[in-house]
């Protein structure tokens, strides 16, 4: 204890020094947007190259089952795009510009190399970034259903908002009707979503199939969700609906990203509108 305070007292200036550079950093970063894109970006880039080294240890042993995954996705990902006529490439983004052919959806396959499902805000990592033309709010999916939606980036990773975390909020509609909703997460039980904003004309039924209702710019219409577990109607509204999820969402390994290339000229007509 002796030779703690002593080396306090000894080296004082220089610890004084470098706690304020430590401040003096942290609120850089906090109050200049510029910088703190700088720092998330840097800070994907150290963690992603951490997740990666001890994601492939970990790979050994589900690889058979993570590789048998992957071509199933390919495989009816490709079926797609035979009836569509639309080319893909695995490792980045492939535009169709047939004059005949209207492609307004483009898809690229990553990897999940970091995987949160325990916290109330849990956020994933993927093995692409800016150099694979990943940017930011692409949905991401597997062959079973919705998995987030792109946040931050960098040269080679990308973090993605979970559809497991308390900023979430997807569009979602009953598979059997036009009733649309909102599916949020309270944080409980990751493998029950919440499904808000039904009307009260809709007729529910346990078991009733819940898919991406397609009036975001972000996520196509169609794509899977899960199914009602269980709902309550009181005061002739609906209080709780619960989703069960297709996705086991502690056991994600391959995931097909999405770009909506009408996504800016559909904002901008709506925010037109808006201002109106």
């Amino acid at each position: 204890m002796q030779q703690l305070i002593y080396f306090i007292r000894k080296f004082r200036y220089f610890l004084l020094f470098i706690l304020l550079e430590v401040v003096a950093f942290f609120f850089t970063i906090q109050h200049h947007s510029y910088h703190k894109s700088k720092f998330v970006n840097s800070a994907n880039s150290i963690t992603g190259g951490i997740y990666n080294t001890t994601n492939s240890i970990n790979e050994f042993f589900q690889l058979k089952k993570d590789n048998r995954q992957l071509i199933e996705e390919i495989t009816n990902l490709k079926n797609t795009v035979i009836i569509n006529n639309l080319s893909i490439e695995k490792d980045s983004f492939n535009i169709n510009k047939s004059e005949k052919f209207r492609q307004k959806y483009q898809y690229t396959f990553a990897k999940i190399i970091n995987n949160n499902y325990t916290k109330r805000n849990n956020v994933l990592t993927i093995d692409k970034g800016i150099k694979q033309g990943i940017t930011s709010d692409l949905g991401v999916i597997n062959s079973k259903g919705i998995i987030g939606v792109t946040k931050n980036t960098s040269n080679n990773y990308t973090t993605v908002l979970s559809i497991l975390n308390n900023n979430s909020k997807i569009n979602a509609r009953l598979k059997s009707s036009n009733h649309f909703g909102t599916l949020i997460w309270n944080g409980n039980d990751f493998n029950i979503l919440q499904l808000i904003d039904i009307p009260r004309q809709a007729k529910l039924k346990v078991g009733d199939t819940i898919i991406t209702g397609g009036k975001s710019a972000i996520f196509p219409e169609g794509i899977n969700i899960g199914t009602i577990k269980d709902f309550s109607f009181e005061n002739n509204q609906y209080k709780t609906i619960n989703i069960e999820l297709f996705n086991d969402m502690s056991n994600l390994g391959y995931v097909q990203i999405i770009k909506n290339l009408e996504r800016t000229e559909q904002l901008l007509l709506e925010k037109e509108n808006t201002n109106d």
